[in-house]
């Protein structure tokens, strides 16, 4: 279920143009991800990324994953337009042969202190470590398939927030995230970080959907944003990565 990225180190799950499913290091190689003390607008953090890889002596096809911060959920014509934009970097740095995209991602929307454009929250990358432990980062899914044309046709109870329309969306997302987690070979037991993003209430359903299925063994980061394309409601994405670093890369 996962194809090799050589020039990287890591093997991904084929998904749709703008991201992969999920990345996993190769034997020899292991994960490692930078989290920007804040948010960095998507051209400057490109910049600033290409300066940490050359600075570690990896080249740009190291780069595995990303996670964005936007203003705003987009309507889905909006959505793939910023898409094609964000690529356009990828095709550059030989990420993106102009259909198939090896990089994991996540892209949410912060309900507060919204940024004013689309930025860089964090990202990952390969490095050579012989006899490295498997790490791997799943990208973000919200309660929809991917790459079925549109979105709204296919959002899982699409506007209903009651709490049966909420438990059915965490149960889809949760499959989702059990199942990208199996193509990259873990578990929740492998995970070092799980997290959600939504503004909704979703508390009363992390015992049974989310603690009993073992995925807060390492506990549970909220993200108080929205998912990005419009009457998506939760999302959530995780990841099992043994050395993160904080820099602002400045």
């Amino acid at each position: 279920m996962t194809q090799a990225f050589a020039p990287g180190g890591y093997r991904y799950i084929p998904a749709v143009f703008q991201y992969s499913g999920g990345v996993a290091a190769e034997p020899g190689y292991r994960i490692e991800r930078v989290t920007f003390r804040k948010p960095v607008a998507l051209a400057a953090g490109f910049a600033r990324i290409k300066s940490f890889l050359e600075a570690r002596g990896r080249p740009l096809t190291a780069l595995c994953a990303c996670e964005l911060r936007s203003p705003a959920p987009f309507a889905e014509a909006g959505f793939k337009a910023f898409n094609e934009l964000y690529v356009g970097t990828l095709a550059e740095w030989g990420l993106y042969d102009g259909k198939t995209n090896p990089v994991a991602r996540s892209n949410v929307c912060p309900e507060i202190d919204k940024p004013a454009e689309p930025s860089f929250h964090a990202f990952a990358f390969t490095v050579p470590a012989s006899g490295a432990a498997p790490s791997f980062c799943v990208a973000g899914s919200g309660e929809c398939p991917e790459g079925k044309g549109n979105y709204r046709d296919h959002i899982v109870r699409r506007g209903d927030l009651s709490p049966d329309g909420l438990a059915e969306k965490v149960r889809w997302v949760m499959g989702e995230m059990e199942r990208r987690l199996h193509a990259v070979g873990a578990g929740w037991p492998s995970t070092t970080a799980v997290q959600v993003y939504t503004v909704h209430h979703f508390h009363a359903l992390m015992a049974s959907e989310i603690v009993a299925r073992g995925a807060a063994r390492t506990g549970l980061t909220w993200h108080y944003c929205r998912p990005p394309v419009v009457d998506i409601d939760y999302e959530m994405d995780c990841r099992g990565v043994a050395i993160e670093h904080v820099a602002d890369l400045s």
